[in-house]
């Protein structure tokens, strides 16, 4: 199978240009958080919100997250998919729980290794289900609790946490992306204080996602910074408006939002009216999107290993 964008997922954010890379830097500082902890429960989001779906990772110490919500990637790429995951990326994804594992604190760690070969190792996982979706008239909501890699400058090289979902037919298929649509709610590369949320969709190269880009926009982390202390990041899909808007927020500060109207009838269609989406949690190591950030080949020798992505809480409202 062809390894070119146009053939897998999650290429825009891995292949950064220096607009991607401006964004990183020059954010619009935010207002007032409060990071902590490991909260544990999920959070009621206000009048009108149903939670649909959620995970607090409260199991104990080295447990695996649990197998009825989650399925594990393995390996660098899908059974039939492109190598690397399409991305470049260079680490092995395991079920390790040295690796992939609750913390007994109320949190899942996702945590990049090295051996004394050189060869790194992390994880990836993936909802079971797949048809998470804005009903008519109403709103979608995905959002998750996270604390970055605690790690930055030269030991950060190569780092690439994100939370992001997929269109559903993605699964078992590997050819139709970007038409299927992606929302990568929270990605960050190299230990930057950042935020990136971007939209993937419509046709490869070029298209209304101006893909491999993408549509998307960047900032810093809201009081403390995104590596340091956990924030919360969320997603919207807003069809009780019109035109329909797409929204993307840190800590309930939004800073990306996309209407219906600057699509093709088609695009739009092809990434919303398909069963729903499915939602990724994982840390890569090196690829196309922190080498570019980077200007060079990442992860270097001075890249630390062992600095997890802390995931408090992961959940999917609606509101009718």
């Amino acid at each position: 199978m062809s390894t070119t964008p146009a053939t897998t997922a999650r290429h825009a954010t891995r292949h950064a240009t220096p607009l991607l890379a401006a964004l990183a830097a020059v954010g619009l500082l935010g207002a007032l958080m409060v990071p902590g902890t490991a909260r544990g429960d999920v959070p009621a989001r206000g009048p009108g919100w149903t939670l649909k779906w959620s995970d607090d990772f409260n199991g104990p110490a080295g447990a695996a997250p649990s197998a009825d919500k989650w399925q594990v990637d393995l390996g660098h790429n899908y059974p039939g998919g492109p190598p690397n995951w399409g991305t470049g990326e260079i680490q092995e994804y395991t079920n390790s729980p040295d690796n992939l594992s609750t913390d007994g604190a109320g949190n899942l760690r996702i945590t990049p290794r090295r051996n004394a070969s050189g060869k790194w190792t992390s994880a990836r996982i993936e909802t079971r289900r797949a048809d998470f979706k804005a009903p008519p008239g109403g709103t979608l909501a995905i959002e998750a609790r996270i604390q970055m890699p605690n790690v930055t400058g030269d030991k950060a090289l190569g780092y690439w946490p994100a939370f992001w979902a997929l269109g559903s037919p993605y699964r078992g298929n590997y050819q139709n992306w970007p038409s299927i649509g992606e929302f990568d709610v929270m990605e960050n590369v190299n230990g930057i204080n950042a935020v990136w949320g971007v939209l993937h969709c419509g046709v490869n190269p070029g298209g209304d996602c101006n893909e491999t880009q993408g549509l998307g926009a960047s900032r810093p982390c809201p009081g403390a910074s995104c590596q340091s202390a956990f924030h919360t990041y969320r997603f919207e899909w807003d069809r009780s408006v019109t035109p329909n808007q797409l929204r993307w927020y840190v800590d309930g500060q939004q800073f990306h939002t996309l209407r219906q109207d600057r699509f093709s009838a088609k695009t739009w269609a092809d990434m919303t009216s398909h069963q729903g989406y499915f939602i990724l949690l994982n840390v890569a190591m090196g690829g196309g999107f922190p080498n570019g950030v980077a200007g060079r080949t990442t992860p270097t020798p001075a890249t630390e290993p062992g600095h997890p992505m802390r995931v408090d809480r992961v959940a999917v409202w609606t509101r009718p």
